[in-house]
């Protein structure tokens, strides 16, 4: 119920009667006149209720009268009157109906009523419900009532004491609360200022209004109190304490910073009265020194005082807090001086609040950059906020040096219960060379909650517990630390987001940042970090448990993260450094880190310009051992351990890395670095994927784990593999960072590795691996400085080494292929190329462990990926080819040949024809090659199935091709242009097959002739006809032209075996016997083809200069002084004879194979490709095997005839017979020539053999001339003699009358002219004398043998062919011409009977010429004159 409803009023009405009629009655019979103003009184009130309707406002304005019974009622000094009178007073106050003068009345009453010291604390309540409910009270009156409740704090009284105190503290919060809330009302309303004076004098208030006045006043009084001076406003005051104003002091300050902010008056003193006051009271403290005599100088210092000093700092810390801004300067002599507290030369007590300070400061990130800006940022400025730092960090440190003074019995809790109670229980402890100093918990993480400058009872400087100031100190570092990176992290993430949103609303603009806000995060780290760093080493060095440790970690981890984002790369790797050496075991022996180190012990550390000893790590452990293992040396070392805090530090470096690892930057290498070696010492190896695992120790049984370690061990393994997994986070550059961190390490493992054969350390290989598995999809990017690296570690001379780079290489190849990119491999050639290319670089390596590795991959690819390689079928063909004089190399061909044809694209086919030759030739392994020609059949099998999709696609790719060329201004260079592009393909194919025809080796040779000729045959059909021109003469002749080379310069001398156990016939044991073999097969291949082809071949230009050609091959095989080779070149002669008109090719086809010994190969019937099937483009397979097959259905017109059979074809081919003949029959010069070559039997049966096939075609025109060369051939060849090895076999017994087959073929060569010139016409008979007359010499072979030259032969019948020795010297053997004289003359006299009345026969006297060549025959062989007769007969 609020004070002015009726109610309230009515009642507020009734009770002030009941009080008045109370007073009237108690003093009725002392106090006449009081009864007389209570009984006026009553009557007023009623008056008053009777006339106005509002009711409150008329008591108030009468309240003079109304009070005015009350006050006279407290002047009688009666207890009980008093008591009703006072009770009465407040009512009316609380109702808010006391006006100003009845106020100062009743602040009068109170004051004479204090001065007799009545009813004091009746007083007091009096005073504040007065003030507390009204705000009439004002200037002098209030300042009256202030004084009043001041006089009544310094009575005798405890009570009364602590009630004034707590009256007046709540007064004087009043009188400001009166001033905010009147500022509030005139808030917007603007005035005019008065103008400022240059130096206002202290007591001109006339600019404030009346509440703002009155707290002016009572402040600027509180300031002068305290000074001990005089106040100029609370006149009366008898008594007043230091302790109690700085009290009343800090209250203000802090509750109402506002009006200090707001109001220049107050701002006025805050800097002319507050802080000189502060700066003179402290004076004792500063120049106080403990341990000094005060004897010594020559004025004694006064001493501080706990409570002043304490209080002091509490006034400090709220004029920093809020009113740095107006007070700069006077904040830097309070902080310099706060610095200055933290010597050790002050008291303990001093310095434990002097630390409590500055832990309060170190909560408050703000004002620690407020600090920064003002001070350290400026030129000529005390570096404030450094110093504070620094001073933190000297103070730890000198809590480990200098033992505490008077603190032996501290440990225990203080006298007079002033210890820290339960919340300053031990928590662990700091040790460091023996100083063990105890942790406690002074207060709640980010609450600076003090404990000695809350002490406002204590008089004494209380005793500090040991441990109390390190625990604030440590405290205050951890708050320092986490409040300056949250706070520049908050802003940073802030400003990251304004970046990203004006990235999104202007993306083709650059988003600069604000300089300013950097330039204060920067100063601020780099003023602190070197104090930090020092205190937190040490702390981290000295700490004992475990909790501590973590902390200080989480504190270094959190600078180096920072660091890392503001790009401040010393402070970021000192710390990371710190946080690397503390998880190694002491003076470990790591050169990354020691560098750095030396690097920062440069570097400046100073407090007020004053340089600090920074004090180094101990290396004293009081940790327990959790393993114990090997140093990752090049040399071998002793053991080192490892403790339980190296490994709580090596999480935090995991965590870092983990965590911040796009800040590291370039101290990614000590990180690395730091975990490549403990990961060692703890004997963890890579496995599959590069991820560690706990191996067995390397060296035998000197590495030694605990359980609680082995525990750990697959935890931090998995952190490890975490740690790679995350840089799929990382942006582009700290990812580029990381890989250089790790390519890094692995060449100083490398480096160590070399020259011994000690297990490696694998972790920078294994950890590449790791990384560029995780990051696939942006491979691009790191795929050149990973592969480049680990292709130098795959020829690293350490197995183990090698072995794991190939592992990674071809792990990531493959990864990288069977990765689903986008866009995917199929479309995007350069990623596909790019993957591969370092398996085509691996070929380079010679180490026969990389190559396995290589083919494994190879293979693994063309299972997995072969189907979607495209276009990177090239390269993986190329790595193919390189790898071919490996084992299982022939696989991966076999399996592209068989599986994957169909699946590359048309253009890498010439490619597989290459790779499939290349292996071929390779001399390492002969199966090898003679699979590779295997292939090579099967892809001309697929050229043909697939003929026309192929020839499809080629076309496309060389139109465009085209396009390409003449929009760059060059020509289409590719091999066999301008052929078609399929015809290419099989060109590529014969002219790979014909590289192998001359191979080193015999069965290559013969097994890659008979492919390329079974090719031709088979699939000749599908070259388009000027292809064949190349086939011709770039393939076949140029093949023969190397076969007849190397045959005629092959060794001739006699190799004893084929390798291992293998036995040479003796046919084939010298190289040139061999190469013999190559020649026959060739020659025979290609006159198979010229004899098969003839019809498609003719159609050619130059087909006469080809037919030349093969001629001429024929004429020097035939004249070889090889036996096989000339037989064979004549059977050859005959075969290309054969052919009267042309045949259809598909005919011919398979004879051609059976010729050479080739089994049938199994070909879709052409028929089935015929004119019943649509054809697609106009040259068309379909079409072109229809054209050439139908065209040789039929005999060709009539017409044609003569073309075909051209004559100058045959005359050429007569002339070659003839030359052969001349040349083989020509006997030799001389006797002595023993070694002369003489033909054989065969051989000259064979030439004789051909003419009568040859004549068919040159009958026509066969003249005289020609008739005349036919003989000499005929007689030279009869008169060849034999050799005596060779004559049991040729020769028949002497008794038997029987001819050999060279008189046989030569009397049937002679019967065909005949006969054709029987038939022909009559300008041919004058050729029957020359025929009689080649006869009748025959005849006279009978008696006159024919003479070999001057070579010497024996009579058939002398011949020792029927006892032959071996190897006795083998003699010539004239033949027996006895029943080839008879047979002649036979034929002789047969002939005649047929023309004898011939003209040409009776002009040339024939019958004469028989006459007396039978008369020397019947001379010669008189014992045998039946011979001649017979015939004359």
């Amino acid at each position: 119920m609020s004070t002015s409803s009726p109610e309230a009023v009515k009642k507020l009405l009734e009770n002030m009667q009941t009080d008045l009629r109370s007073l009237s009655m108690e003093c009725k019979k002392k106090f006449p006149p009081v009864k007389e103003a209570a009984e006026s009184g009553i009557v007023k009130i009623k008056t008053i209720a009777a006339r106005n309707t509002d009711i409150l406002a008329a008591l108030k304005e009468n309240s003079s009268e109304v009070v005015q019974p009350f006050l006279m009622g407290c002047g009688t000094k009666e207890p009980k009157i008093t008591q009703l009178c006072l009770a009465a007073i407040q009512r009316l106050m609380s109702h808010e109906v006391v006006s100003e003068a009845a106020a100062g009345n009743i602040i009068n009453m109170l004051w004479q009523l204090m001065e007799n010291g009545l009813e004091e604390l009746k007083l007091l309540q009096t005073v504040l419900v007065l003030l507390t409910t009204n705000t009439v009270v004002h200037d002098e009156v209030l300042s009256k009532a202030i004084v009043l409740c001041f006089r009544l704090h310094f009575t005798k009284d405890n009570i009364t004491n602590n009630t004034a105190a707590a009256t007046v503290r709540q007064v004087v919060t009043v009188v400001f609360e009166r001033m905010v809330a009147e500022d509030e009302r005139f808030k917007g309303i603007v005035e005019q200022p008065p103008p400022v004076q240059g130096n206002t004098n202290r007591r001109s208030v006339s600019t404030l209004r009346p509440s703002a006045k009155d707290a002016y006043m009572l402040f600027q009084d509180l300031c002068q109190l305290v000074n001990a001076d005089a106040p100029y406003w609370l006149v009366g005051m008898t008594e007043m304490t230091r302790t109690f104003g700085l009290e009343l002091l800090e209250s203000v300050l802090n509750d109402f910073p506002g009006v200090f902010l707001q109001h220049q008056e107050f701002s006025f003193l805050l800097k002319e009265r507050v802080c000189p006051l502060v700066i003179k009271l402290f004076s004792p403290n500063i120049k106080f020194r403990q341990g000094s005599s005060s004897a010594a100088s020559p004025a004694p210092v006064e001493k501080p005082y706990f409570p002043i000093c304490m209080r002091l700092l509490r006034v400090v810390s709220v004029l920093i807090k809020h009113f740095y801004s107006l007070l700069v300067t006077e904040c830097e002599i309070f902080l310099s001086l706060l610095v200055k507290f933290l010597d050790g030369e002050k008291p303990q007590w001093l310095r434990a609040v002097a630390v409590e300070s500055v832990h309060r400061l170190c909560v408050q990130p703000h004002l620690l950059r407020s600090f920064c800006q003002s001070y350290d940022m400026k030129q000529h400025s005390t570096k404030v906020f450094r110093d504070i730092v620094n001073a933190l960090g000297s103070f730890i440190q000198s809590l480990f040096i200098v033992p505490n003074v008077g603190n032996a019995a501290a440990v225990s809790a203080p006298a007079g219960g002033s210890g820290l109670g339960a919340q300053g229980t031990a928590q662990g402890a700091f040790e460091y060379r023996g100083t063990w100093i105890p942790l406690m918990t002074v207060s709640v993480q980010g609450s600076a909650k003090a404990t000695y400058l809350e002490m406002l009872d204590k008089v004494e400087p209380p005793s500090i517990p040991e441990g109390y100031a390190m625990s604030v100190a440590f405290s205050a570092l951890l708050d320092l630390v986490r409040g300056i990176t949250s706070m520049i992290e908050r802003e940073l993430a802030v400003e990251e987001e304004a970046a990203a949103e004006f990235r999104e609303a202007h993306p083709d603009q650059e988003w600069k940042p604000q300089p300013g806000a950097h330039l204060v995060w920067e100063e601020m780290v780099s003023a602190c970090w070197c104090g930090l760093l020092a205190a937190l080493s040490l702390l981290l060095d000295a700490s004992t448990d475990e909790t501590a440790t973590e902390n200080i970690l989480k504190a270094e981890l959190t600078m180096a993260s920072l660091c890392g984002r503001l790009g401040l790369v010393t402070p970021r790797d000192a710390f990371i450094t710190a946080i690397c050496k503390a998880s190694l075991p002491p003076h470990y022996a790591l050169t990354v880190l020691s560098s750095n180190t030396a690097n920062l012990s440069s570097k400046a550390y100073s407090i007020q310009g004053q340089s600090v000893q920074i004090i180094s790590p101990s290396s004293e452990s009081h940790q327990q051992v959790v393993a114990v293992g090997q140093p990752l040396t090049a040399q071998p070392q002793g053991t080192v351990v490892l403790t339980a805090k190296n490994i709580q530090c090596m999480r935090t470096l995991l965590n870092l890395a983990h965590c911040h690892g796009a800040v590291l930057g370039t101290s990614w290498q000590l990180v690395l670095a730091t975990l490549q070696h403990l990961v060692w010492i703890l004997g963890l190896k890579p496995g599959v994927g590069g991820a560690l695992k706990p191996g067995r120790a390397v060296e035998g049984p000197s590495t030694v784990l605990t359980t609680a370690v082995m525990t750990d061990l697959p935890v931090i393994s998995n952190i490890l593999s975490r740690l790679f997994e995350s840089s799929q986070y990382l942006d582009d550059v700290s990812l580029h960072h990381l890989i250089n961190a790790l390519c890094s390490l692995s060449l100083e493992a490398m480096e160590m590795a070399y020259g011994n054969n000690k297990e490696p350390s694998l972790f920078a290989v294994a950890k590449l691996l790791e990384t560029g598995l995780v990051n696939m999809d942006r491979i691009e990017i790191l795929w050149r400085p990973l592969t480049g690296h680990l292709l130098e570690v795959c020829q690293h001379p350490n197995s183990r080494m090698r072995e794991w780079g190939a592992e990674a290489l071809t792990a990531l190849i493959k990864a990288g292929l069977a990765y689903k990119h986008d866009p995917p491999l199929a479309q995007n050639q350069r990623l596909q190329l790019l993957l591969l290319n370092p398996l085509k670089e691996l070929s380079n390596v010679l180490h026969a462990d990389i190559r396995q590795k290589q083919l494994e991959c190879v293979l693994q690819i063309l299972q997995s990926q072969g189907d979607s390689l495209g276009p990177g079928w090239p390269l993986v063909l190329g790595v193919i080819g390189a790898i071919r004089n490996d084992q299982g190399a022939p696989c991966c061909l076999q399996l592209v040949v068989t599986d994957f044809l169909p699946t590359m694209p048309c253009t890498c086919l010439q490619i597989v024809v290459d790779v499939a030759g290349s292996f071929g030739l390779q001399n390492q392994e002969l199966n090898i090659s003679l699979t590779s020609i295997g292939l090579l059949w099967n892809i001309s099998d697929y050229f043909f199935q697939r003929g026309e999709a192929i020839t499809q696609e080629l076309e496309r790719e060389e139109e465009a091709l085209q396009k390409q060329a003449q929009e760059r201004g060059e020509t289409l260079n590719r091999p066999f242009h301008p052929a078609p592009p399929f015809d290419c393909l099989w060109l590529c194919l014969y002219a790979k097959l014909g590289e192998l025809c001359v191979d080193p080796r015999p069965a290559v040779r013969k097994s890659a002739g008979q492919t390329l000729f079974s090719t031709i045959a088979a699939h000749g059909t599908l070259l388009q006809q000027p292809t064949w021109h190349i086939v011709v003469w770039k393939v076949l002749f140029q093949l023969l032209d190397c076969v007849r080379t190397s045959s005629t310069t092959a060794d001739k001398e006699k190799i004893e075996s084929g390798g291992g156990n293998i036995l040479i016939h003796h046919s084939r044991d010298t190289a040139e016997k061999q190469w013999a073999e190559t020649w026959v097969l060739t020659l025979a291949g290609v006159a198979r083809i010229f004899n098969t082809r003839r019809y498609l071949l003719q159609q050619l230009g130059d087909f006469f200069e080809a037919w030349e050609v093969l001629l001429n091959h024929i004429q020097s095989a035939a004249l070889s002084k090889n036996n096989e080779v000339s037989l064979a070149a004549l059977k050859s002669f005959q075969e290309i004879l054969q052919i009267v008109t042309p045949v259809k090719d598909s005919d011919k086809a398979g004879d051609a194979l059976a010729a050479m010994g080739v089994p049938p190969v199994l070909i879709d019937p052409l028929s089935a490709s015929g004119p019943g099937r649509p054809l697609v483009r106009s040259d068309s397979l379909v079409e072109r095997l229809t054209r050439y097959n139908g065209a040789e259905l039929q005999a060709p017109p009539p017409g044609e005839e003569s073309a075909l059979e051209d004559s100058a074809l045959w005359w050429s081919a007569w002339n070659t017979w003839y030359r052969t003949g001349t040349d083989s029959t020509r006997p030799p010069s001389g006797p002595t020539e023993k070694l002369s070559f003489i033909p054989s039997q065969p051989f000259l049966t064979a030439l004789i053999q051909i003419f009568p096939a040859l004549y068919q075609h040159i009958k026509a025109n066969f003249s005289m001339e020609d008739l005349k060369k036919l003989g000499v051939i005929l007689h030279g060849a009869v008169s060849v003699p034999i050799s005596s090895d060779a004559s049991p076999f040729i020769l028949p017994s002497y008794t038997e009358a029987v001819l050999t087959s060279l008189q046989e073929a030569v009397l049937t060569a002679l019967d065909v002219l005949q006969k054709a010139i029987c038939v022909g016409p009559e300008n041919l008979q004058v050729m029957y004398p020359a025929i009689f007359e080649q006869l009748l010499l025959f005849v006279e072979f009978s008696c006159k043998p024919p003479q070999y030259g001057r070579m010497e032969t024996k009579h058939v019948a002398n011949a020792k062919y029927n006892q032959i020795q071996l190897f006795a010297p083998a003699e010539w053997v004239a033949l027996n011409y006895v029943p080839f004289a008879e047979r002649s003359l036979e034929v002789v006299v047969d002939l005649y009977h047929k023309t004898a009345c011939h003209k040409a026969v009776i002009n040339e006297k024939v019958l004469q010429n028989i006459i007396k060549v039978f008369s020397i025959v019947a001379y010669s062989t008189t014992r045998d004159l039946f011979f001649p007769l017979s015939f004359l007969r």
